[in-house]
């Protein structure tokens, strides 16, 4: 192979390398296949275009070594000032105390009639009192434009059911 398309070829695997780690941590959120594809080929990028195999092999293995002692100072850093505390959320919910539902003036709807907007199968949203409202039915399918009536509100959900038009 000539010079110039070792070259070219080791820019495109670091590009795509770089391009399929940045994949990784914002669209897949994960370590998985975009990860460690994208680590062999930035290391086969820097191992192409290196003058000698050893001293490549060599960089990366150092850089590798420092990374992990800078993360583990990191660690130990933010322990220790407590900055954990501002980087993470602190409210937990105890498994003792249950879900309490934000209170809210849906309770306002009970046993009002409206309109389906949308096909609830089983949720969707409805129309009630000129207010566009998320609701579930029971099971059934209620299709778009069907009158519906609320039966009972439990927090923030919504149950309705469709009544006959008679």
């Amino acid at each position: 192979m000539s010079p110039e398309l070792i070259t070219w070829l080791a820019y495109l695997a670091f590009l795509l390398g770089i391009i399929a780690l940045v994949l990784e941590i914002f669209v897949f959120t994960g370590f998985g296949v975009a990860g460690i594809t994208g680590i062999i080929l930035v290391g086969w990028g820097i191992l192409l275009i290196a003058v000698d195999v050893t001293q490549a092999t060599s960089a990366l293995v150092i850089a590798l070594i420092t990374t992990i002692v800078l993360l583990l100072a990191g660690i130990k850093l933010l322990s220790r000032y407590n900055m954990w505390y501002k980087l993470t959320l602190q409210n937990r919910q105890q498994n003792e105390e249950g879900y309490v539902a934000p209170l809210s003036a849906l309770g306002l709807f009970a046993g009002r009639e409206g309109i389906a907007l949308t096909p609830l199968r089983p949720s969707g949203a409805a129309e009630i009192d000129g207010q566009r409202l998320d609701v579930v039915t029971e099971g059934e399918f209620v299709s778009p434009g069907s009158p519906v009536q609320v039966i009972k509100v439990e927090g923030t959900r919504v149950v309705v059911k469709e009544t006959k038009n008679v």
